[in-house]
């Protein structure tokens, strides 16, 4: 069996991956939003859920809301419920997508009354911040067209670097702007922040508190994200991941589904930069559970991050160098291929059992009981949730 160093494992003590509220509740695709049993009924049972996936696999102490899905009368009480579960409030997440005013857009919009409209409804948001705790307040945007000539696009750009000033000075000493970019959709012409390389240059304006977050699965096909997430790190400017797996779109699919060798190429560049366990760069996933059941799904996604994560920290660093510098090209490939294909699932599993956790959370879940306690107790849950 592979041995994990003491100071791997470490280093994999202190990983925290942020899970999302709204891949509790229910979701589905474009044609429908399927329904499950035991679906939360309210923001509250969204944190007992995602604290069931901490308790058993030690790596999920964080909870990012999603407003205005996760409204609630007073975030103070949510703040504690979490604690009480042994977990904490993380990223706020913006939604200036679903109402019908941003038809045409929302920072972008090239009406005064809608920009200030989704204006407002970020700085809401960081009121939502300021009684949760949270550091970071995340923003994707739909804007975009699906016309040549539809927009302005140089002027909607100009738009959004106003719109983001106006909520980036709202920002506390200690919170963070965090810009997600998506190549399509749902604009099809063009989109306001389709790549890196535009949400860099919109924040990079703004300043130190504003960040890049890397959505795994808000590429084209055959991009190099792990060049991207070098780039970002070099540059000082990664703030934060959103962890999915894709086939063909943005799937948000388990983490590591589709191209375990992805993630693997992934976390070989954050831990080549500095970016795990650093506390200016947050893991956190973005799935929706459509088929499967939501909590060991997530429990799933955890685990397979954290097993890329050891393979990751396997790399002989020193021999891969020496290969480069002599343009070794097959002993090189051959170092980086073999800390991927080692098996370090039997290592876990005792490092696991050694900390007090379950050698294989995914069974321990299984036979606690609690999905059948929320399934039988929970009746007419939509919380989600796309489509809610």
């Amino acid at each position: 069996m592979t041995t994990l160093s003491s100071e791997i494992l470490a280093t994999l003590e202190q990983q925290a991956i942020e899970l999302p509220s709204w891949a509790f509740g229910n979701s589905g695709t474009r044609f429908k939003v399927f329904t499950t049993p035991g679906t939360p009924r309210d923001p509250f049972e969204k944190i007992s859920d995602a604290a069931q996936v901490h308790k058993h696999t030690g790596l999920a102490p964080s909870v990012a809301l999603h407003i205005p899905w996760d409204m609630v009368d007073d975030f103070g009480a949510l703040r504690r419920h979490a604690e009480d579960m042994g977990v904490q409030l993380g990223t706020v997440n913006s939604n200036a997508f679903q109402d019908d005013d941003y038809k045409f857009g929302s920072l972008t919009h090239n009406d005064e009354r809608i920009r200030r409209k989704a204006i407002d409804h970020h700085l809401a948001c960081i009121d939502v911040m300021d009684q949760t705790g949270s550091r970071d307040l995340k923003i994707w945007l739909a804007d975009g067209t699906n016309y040549p000539g539809q927009g302005d696009m140089r002027a909607r750009q100009d738009r959004l670097h106003d719109s983001l000033q106006t909520i980036y000075a709202r920002l506390g000493e200690d919170q963070r702007l965090v810009l997600e970019y998506k190549f399509f959709e749902p604009a099809f012409y063009h989109t306001d922040v389709p790549d890196w390389g535009t949400s860099y240059v919109q924040v990079s304006a703004l300043g130190d508190k504003a960040m890049v977050c890397l959505d795994t699965g808000h590429h084209a096909p055959g991009t190099n994200i792990e060049f991207i997430v070098m780039q970002l790190l070099r540059l000082g400017k990664l703030g934060s991941f959103d962890f999915n797996s894709r086939f063909y779109a943005d799937d948000d699919l388990i983490v590591g589904a589709a191209d375990p060798f992805q993630l693997f190429r992934i976390l070989t560049e954050v831990v080549r930069g500095g970016g795990l366990n650093s506390p200016g760069v947050a893991f956190m996933l973005d799935q929706c559970h459509n088929i499967e059941k939501k909590i060991p799904g997530q429990i799933r996604s955890v685990l397979n991050v954290q097993e890329m994560t050891a393979r990751a920290l396997l790399l002989d660093r020193e021999a891969l160098a020496r290969a480069q510098a002599e343009n070794d090209v097959l002993a090189a490939n051959a170092i980086y291929m073999d800390a991927f294909q080692t098996d370090v699932r039997p290592a876990l599993a005792e490092w696991r059992a050694s900390r007090g956790l379950a050698a294989d959370p995914m069974a321990a879940y299984a036979a606690c009981g609690y999905q059948e306690r929320i399934e039988a107790d929970r009746i007419g849950g939509v919380q989600a949730g796309w489509g809610a």
